[in-house]
């Protein structure tokens, strides 16, 4: 297979197709001994359904996949059993709700009509070349972080500025990337030296942090500065309303529980 896809490098998803027709849409992918990776490959319907849907109870992702992940904690997308059940409750009843839908419709349009469509005039006007697959990427972060955070950091205009957060992502996709073909000791080791694309993942977790906690503490002081007197009384909530727990909103059923107006006072 490794040979294989050495003279096919220049056609690989070309290669991987045909491949994968002659095994019947699924194999065993038995990588080199230290690469740490050997892969079951399929594109069978009836196999995706089964792990991802129908007993996807049956397939955690364990603790290799979770240290590889490690900048993901413990979120939907490195959680296993009880925590990814409260997690996946959560995520679906807010992208259920008609009111983030209509966010979403909202800052997704003005995005389209103020950013990319701008810049793919332009480009048209100077009759030049860009980097489609940055512009999209631009306009995705973009787009999540006001979504997330209600914070643009603009990277999608006209003179594709340079921003560390962005290339931090970019760096750390790189470095979780090639964690999949490193032995774990190396890598590891790597990130204790802090040198290579660890070093470069090192540094962008640390500017996501920096960016989510000033995302936080600029929401924090909005809050600090009104007045919601009903929302801390003990007898209108209950005993545990200064707890943070966001699951006291969504019902078993992974609704979300509505509470009348006039007790947000």
């Amino acid at each position: 297979m490794i040979p294989g896809v050495l003279v096919n490098a220049h056609r690989l998803h070309d290669y991987a197709t045909e491949f994968l027709i002659q095994t019947g849409g699924t194999f065993m992918f038995k990588g080199p001994w230290l690469a740490n990776m050997d892969l079951v490959i399929t594109t069978d319907p009836l196999d995706i359904h089964h792990i991802l849907s129908k007993n996807f109870t049956n397939y955690p992702k364990g603790d290799k996949f979770q240290k590889i992940f490690d900048v993901l904690g413990d979120g939907i997308l490195n959680s296993d059993g009880k925590m990814w059940e409260i997690s996946h409750k959560v995520i679906l009843s807010v992208l259920k709700h008609a009111g983030f839908q209509s966010i979403m419709e909202t800052i997704i349009w003005d995005k389209v009509e103020n950013g990319l469509l701008p810049i793919l005039e332009s480009i048209c006007e100077r009759n030049t070349v860009i980097d489609m697959q940055d512009t999209f990427q631009r306009f995705a972060f973009d787009t999540v972080c006001k979504l997330l955070f209600d914070n643009d950091p603009e990277c999608l205009s006209l003179d594709f500025p340079y921003n560390p957060l962005l290339k931090g992502f970019t760096d750390g996709e790189e470095a979780i990337l090639l964690r999949h073909v490193t032995p774990p000791w190396l890598w590891k080791l790597q990130q204790i030296l802090r040198v290579g694309k660890e070093k470069k993942l090192s540094d962008a977790w640390k500017n996501v942090d920096q960016f989510i906690y000033k995302c936080l503490d600029e929401k924090q002081m909005e809050y600090n500065n009104m007045k919601h007197d009903a929302q801390k009384m003990k007898a209108i909530w209950g005993e545990d309303c200064t707890e943070f727990k966001p699951e006291r909103w969504i019902s078993n059923g992974g609704e979300i529980k509505h509470q009348p107006s006039y007790k947000f006072t």
